[in-house]
């Protein structure tokens, strides 16, 4: 991630291979909420690197030691902070849901579920504020709502290619059309909205595994991976009995049959009244 963010500042080689070590020290003393850490750390030790890259002639020793030097020092003055922040916030969402799970269900599986079609880490966001339970089911929800909505209404226009590159792998690949037209994002929004809080109020789908699969959706399985091993956990914790024939039809309800129903039903309103058009979708 670090590496990332020093690529996207157009960091000299030097620099970018520090960035190494500095989003390892950021990640491992910001605990949970080390992503968070890493953006914050990241971005400054780059640009100081930046600064004194190519200033002196022993450039291999300055610029490494300057960057891992910042980046390290930041670390451990910042990321348990901004960690321990990111918990607490990540904890009173949860609470929050559980509290109003109908209102927090639209709210988390909406945010979360733009944050994935967004060109940002929608995973790394879950994973720094810790995000599992029935927020995570809601997240989860919200995910597979973009992802299989995209994947099955512009089916259309992407074939088979398109219904696999979206289903199972993201459906950022729409971002450049939503730019052309922000009127295709309705549909998976709105489904979204709907799935949420079916996924926390009627199923009470919990994602009790890694909290970064909350963000993950159907991309590579991982959400619906992390639900099952939640399940699993909790059945060895005594939490719960056994995995019903419930929690699976909750799971694949929310996760693809609504999705697939609801969100080309929407679209298909939308096209009739010229919001979208044929090829508004073509990846």
């Amino acid at each position: 991630m670090a590496v990332a963010i020093g690529y996207a500042l157009n960091c000299p080689p030097l620099v970018l291979f520090s960035l190494i070590s500095v989003g390892f020290a950021s990640n491992a003393l910001g605990g949970a909420g080390g992503p968070l850490a890493v953006l914050f750390v990241a971005i400054i030790a780059a640009e100081i690197g930046k600064a004194v890259a190519g200033e002196t002639r022993v450039d291999i020793l300055v610029t490494p030691l300057v960057t891992i030097g910042v980046g390290a020092a930041l670390s451990a003055w910042w990321a348990p902070a901004l960690g321990a922040a990111a918990m607490q916030v990540g904890a009173l969402i949860m609470w929050a849901t559980n509290l109003q799970p109908f209102l927090m269900g639209i709210l988390v599986s909406v945010l979360v579920g733009v944050a994935l079609t967004l060109p940002i880490s929608s995973a790394a966001i879950c994973a720094a504020l810790s995000l599992t339970g029935l927020a995570g089911g809601a997240a989860v929800a919200g995910c597979c709502a973009q992802m299989v909505g995209f994947a099955v209404m512009s089916f259309p226009e992407n074939r088979w290619g398109g219904l696999v590159s979206q289903g199972i792998g993201t459906s950022m690949l729409q971002m450049g059309n939503i730019v052309k037209n922000p009127r295709i994002w309705i549909a998976p929004i709105v489904t979204s909205a709907i799935t949420g809080p079916i996924a926390t109020c009627l199923f009470r789908l919990e994602m009790n595994g890694p909290p970064v699969s909350s963000g993950m959706g159907t991309c590579g399985l991982v959400g619906q991976i992390g639900v099952y091993t939640g399940w699993l956990n909790d059945v060895a914790a005594g939490v719960k009995a056994a995995v019903t024939a419930q929690d699976w039809i909750g799971l694949l309800l929310v996760s693809f049959v609504l999705p697939a129903v609801l969100c080309p039903l929407i679209n298909l309103a939308l096209r009739r009244i010229g919001w979208v058009k044929d090829g508004d979708m073509t990846l």
